[in-house]
């Protein structure tokens, strides 16, 4: 197989969500990687989130739950495996069996003063993308919207 192909297989299996938020770059970072911030608007709207424990560092482990509007609980698994200061975070995202159900890369990039956040999911197939796309897009949409509602409030 060649490059070419390579490429636009990988871009099948990929979800990508962006978001200019009205905030300086180091503070949207750190609402990314501090508990305490992330637990206040990680996840579409009527979640809530509950962090067991947030390790971010390469081989380092975010554990935490998602507690749907309906009292469902998820429990989710990210495993860091880059990190790069204000700039990127990189994941696998886990099942609590230690199946990675997809790749996550965050990027925070400074656009004048506030920060284009880009998050970037690759799923194992193009079956298992066009399942998440369902609920994803419009999630990932909602949680970076929350994540600037909150952010507004730190300034």
């Amino acid at each position: 197989m060649n490059a070419t192909l390579d490429l636009n297989e990988l871009a099948k299996r990929q979800l990508e969500i962006s978001r200019l938020i009205s905030a300086p770059r180091a503070l949207v970072f750190q609402a990314f990687t501090d508990a305490k911030m992330i637990s206040n608007w990680w996840g579409p709207n009527g979640f809530r989130t509950t962090t067991v424990s947030k390790d971010v560092r390469p081989g380092g482990a975010w554990k935490f739950t998602m507690h749907g509007p309906d009292g469902t609980d998820f429990p989710n698994h990210i495993v860091y495996t880059k990190v790069v200061r204000n700039e990127r975070l990189e994941w696998d995202h886990g099942s609590k069996e230690g199946e990675v159900m997809f790749k996550a890369v965050v990027t925070f990039k400074d656009e004048a003063g506030k920060t284009r956040v880009t998050l970037q999911h690759t799923m194992p197939t193009v079956e298992a993308r066009e399942q998440a796309a369902k609920y994803a897009i419009e999630g990932g949409n909602q949680t970076l919207a929350r994540l600037e509602q909150h952010l507004a409030t730190q300034q």
